[in-house]
């Protein structure tokens, strides 16, 4: 029967060494390299559950020791602090190492860029466009500042031109606050070390400007000497005279070119017909143009045309007979590319 006993025994501590030791391998196993040979995008879905986190890892061959490591994570105390979100699982990164990136929410992070001198539709599309936006403004024309915190003001170039970084499934308003938030504190900077001299009243005014120089620069070098132009002319009395403007104004009836009845046509952005600036923004300037609206160069000149150069530049007049000189000088330029193709 003593045999019997020590028997027993003996099989007893060996199970429970077997058992310890199977217990230290496994823990062990946090720190060796997960089973992927290449980079492998895994989905914490939003409420998603420790367990069913550790379950779909080891499903899916990456953890080795899915209870482990759900056990691990309970220990550290963490096992409800998970964030959802897209994760990169690079080759040799360990268990361990991937519940600490889970925890803090390094997820991958998509991008979106707002191109400068577009228009808050042109926005809106890319947003609808991007798959990793969640689409929640499906009539994005109704009340859109207003849930953005700005209510009564118009949107159009209300959102500054960068490229936007986030998780997927972040929702298109909250893209929309980011970039709103951004335009405010580019423009409060630029209004707050603008020229003492500038001819205008807000910073609301120095956005629409600066959205006109947005869409008539073709250098950045030139940025200045543009805004500086219209200043002048409005410090005069002049009107504009801004392309741009007409062809905002016209919408979905601008077929390309502009025509001689589309200048002549009165409209609150045709500033060939009116005197001031128009009453909202036309595009979406850049923090550029922003400063380059704010610290305009001094300039006499009064009118400008493209260059014969083809590299996006102008000529600057400060008389009508130079500026008419020039535009001669363009145009002749344009005969002659024709004729040479």
């Amino acid at each position: 029967m003593k045999r019997v006993f020590e028997r027993v025994g003996a099989l007893v501590l060996l199970a429970a060494l077997g058992a310890a030791a199977a217990a230290t391998f496994a823990w062990r196993s946090l720190d060796e390299p997960l089973a992927v040979e290449s980079r492998l995008v895994f989905k914490v879905p939003p409420g998603a559950t420790l367990s069913r986190v550790a379950a779909q890892l080891g499903s899916r061959g990456v953890v080795k020791y899915p209870r482990v490591w759900a056990l691990y994570a309970r220990a550290r105390g963490v096992a409800g602090a998970l964030k959802a979100g897209e994760y990169a699982i690079e080759p040799g990164t360990t268990p361990r190492r991937l519940l600490e990136r889970m925890v803090a929410g390094d997820v991958i992070l998509h991008s979106l860029t707002f191109i400068d001198g577009w228009r808050t539709a042109d926005a809106l599309a890319a947003l609808r466009r991007n798959p990793d936006v969640q689409v929640t403004l499906r009539d994005p024309s109704k009340d859109l500042m207003a849930k953005l915190g700005a209510p009564g003001l118009d949107p159009e170039g209300q959102f500054l031109p960068e490229t936007y970084r986030f998780p997927a499934g972040t929702t298109d308003l909250e893209l929309l606050r980011q970039a709103h938030a951004a335009l405010v504190q580019a423009l409060t900077a630029a209004w707050a070390t603008r020229a003492p001299d500038l001819p205008l009243e807000s910073p609301q005014q120095l956005l629409i400007l600066a959205s006109i120089v947005e869409k008539e620069s073709g250098l950045p070098s030139e940025l200045p000497r543009i805004a500086g132009l219209y200043l002048h002319r409005l410090a005069i009395g002049m009107r504009l005279q801004a392309d741009p403007t007409v062809i905002y104004g016209l919408g979905d009836r601008y077929d390309g070119e502009l025509h001689s009845i589309d200048l002549a046509t009165d409209g609150p952005y045709n500033t060939y017909t009116r005197t001031g600036l128009p009453p909202t923004p036309i595009a979406l300037p850049s923090a550029a143009v922003l400063e380059a609206s704010a610290h305009p160069e001094k300039t006499d000149a009064l009118y400008f045309v493209a260059s014969d150069k083809d590299d996006g530049s102008h000529v600057f007049s400060a008389t009508l007979a130079e500026h008419n000189a020039a535009v001669a000088r363009y145009v002749a330029h344009l005969r002659r590319k024709a004729a040479s193709r």
